[in-house]
């Protein structure tokens, strides 16, 4: 009785009561055009509908901020060319998190997972999420604040949704990611035929009045048009997130490549024709005044479809969000793998093939940021600096690699002055919010060095008292009954 008893509180693997299955681990199901969705999806959100005015602002003029544009999209595809290289070497999810880990050891990766995967990931998606519902709420409150509480509600719900879409099935949430990438790309396409009859068949001067003098108004001072790249750079946040889901992604020595090819050319293509359909109906005083640029040239240019604006909006968040939620819940899946994270987020349901656990977790966390959603803006800028420093470290790993393994088989092979023009301009991103935001900048230290304590009694510390186990293990079995999901060995040599 008492064997019995042990038994039942230990975990269970994968071919315990599991008859005849041969899958292990996540599924494979990501095509190319799911893995071009989900970059396109991931990158493409709100802000390009709601507020590129932060460019315009720090740029000065209009052809700055057109260059600024351009720039950023030319830096990540920069980066994305590199992490191609990591991606296809080192065949682990989990992006730079899997790279650090490899090449400098646990501590440094632990340090990314955790500003990643319980900052950064969950505060983006509530964002997201938010912006979804006020979008969604201004046509029914347009001259006014929706009531209290409400569009937290309605962000709850979202969040909610995608959660359990996610849980359910990888095919449900990949669909998810397909539609609502297309819509928003319809909608931006909109845009920008609107903005193209505006200039070529309409010919009315004034829908050209803002490309005269273009550079009129160009700052003067370097740090702040240095501060609209910064924010152009934002806008792009996303391009490296295939990289998080490797694993399941059909033929990623073909596919990861081609789909960071692709999604970084059509982005950087499609923000800049917007910015320019954009001004051809405000002038960059206008953009500069206006909170939502997007719903205000939805306003003098649709008349009565005015509204389908804030449909896009909702589309395009839509987007976002099960993006994050999709990719955020493999970066613990990949920790929990890794002995960094508790054991039950290393499991899988073995009908949906789905790590329902850490979907969860990742929505539950997103949940929890929307209580703080006054100032969750806030911490989103005060982790920027440990964001470009993990990219920076990323990039590192490569020379490290080259190093370490010069015969490894490499199915792309950068030339080396990407990475060394990139780590320049990471380490760059690094010292200006250093430079011109000491405060925000050790608070966001200070934010990423919480993980050192969590390191040193979870990780580091290994003879625990033995009631310790047995709580995680009571937890472990309780999750594992809840959910019907198997602890599956992915112990197999992801390195090339």
């Amino acid at each position: 009785m008492e064997k019995k008893d042990e038994a039942e509180k230990k975990p269970l693997n994968a071919t315990e009561g599991v008859e005849g299955d041969e899958g292990k681990g996540l599924a494979k199901s990501l095509t190319l055009f799911n893995g071009v969705s989900i970059i396109v999806g991931c990158i493409i959100g709100s802000g390009i509908f709601v507020s590129p005015t932060g460019v315009q602002e720090k740029a000065g003029s209009v052809g700055l901020s057109l260059i600024v544009w351009v720039t950023s999209g030319l830096f990540t595809a920069i980066g994305a060319y590199c992490y191609a290289e990591l991606g296809t070497l080192i065949h682990k999810s989990g992006g730079d998190y899997a790279y650090i880990s490899e090449a400098f050891g646990p501590f440094l990766g632990f340090l990314r997972l955790w500003i990643e995967a319980i900052v950064v990931r969950p505060c983006t998606c509530t964002i997201v999420a938010l912006t979804f519902s006020i979008y969604m709420l201004r046509p029914f409150y347009p001259h006014c604040d929706p009531p209290y509480l409400l569009p937290q509600l309605l962000a709850a719900a979202l969040i909610i949704l995608l959660t359990a879409v996610n849980s359910i099935s990888v095919r449900a949430a990949t669909a998810v990611q397909d539609f609502f990438t297309v819509a928003k790309v319809l909608a931006l396409v909109a845009i920008i035929a609107t903005g193209f009859i505006n200039v070529f068949v309409r010919g009315d001067p004034k829908y050209t009045e803002s490309f005269e003098n273009i550079f009129e108004n160009t700052a003067k001072d370097f740090g702040t048009a240095s501060l609209a790249f910064y924010s152009g750079l934002f806008a792009y946040q996303g391009w490296n997130y295939l990289n998080f889901i490797v694993e399941e992604l059909q033929n990623p020595k073909r596919n990861l490549p081609l789909s960071i090819a692709i999604s970084c050319f059509t982005c950087t293509f499609i923000y800049v024709l917007v910015n320019c359909a954009l001004y051809t109906v405000m002038s960059p005083d206008e953009m500069l005044t206006s909170p939502a640029v997007a719903v205000e040239f939805a306003n003098k240019m649709y008349g009565p479809l005015a509204f389908t604006m804030p449909l896009a909006v909702a589309c395009s968040t839509i987007g976002s969000a099960n993006g994050v939620i999709f990719t955020s819940s493999r970066l613990f899946y990949v920790g929990a793998r890794e002995g960094h994270m508790p054991m039950f987020l290393t499991m899988i349901n073995k009908s949906t093939r789905t790590p329902i656990p850490a979907v969860i977790t990742t929505g539950l966390l997103s949940l929890c940021y929307l209580v703080l959603s006054d100032n969750v803006f806030s911490l989103i800028n005060y982790i920027q600096i440990s964001y470009w420093l993990a990219i920076g470290g990323a990039i590192a790993a490569l020379f490290y690699f080259r190093y370490s393994m010069p015969d490894a088989d490499r199915p792309i092979k950068v030339n080396l002055i990407f990475p060394v023009v990139f780590l320049a301009g990471c380490i760059a991103l690094v010292i200006m919010p250093i430079l011109g935001s000491p405060k925000d900048t050790a608070i966001g230290i200070a934010i990423m060095l919480t993980g050192l304590p969590v390191y040193a009694f979870f990780i580091m510390w290994k003879n625990k008292p033995k009631f310790f186990d047995t709580v995680t293990n009571g937890l472990t079995v309780f999750i594992q009954k809840m959910f019907l999901v198997v602890d599956e060995d992915s112990s197999d040599d992801k390195t090339a």
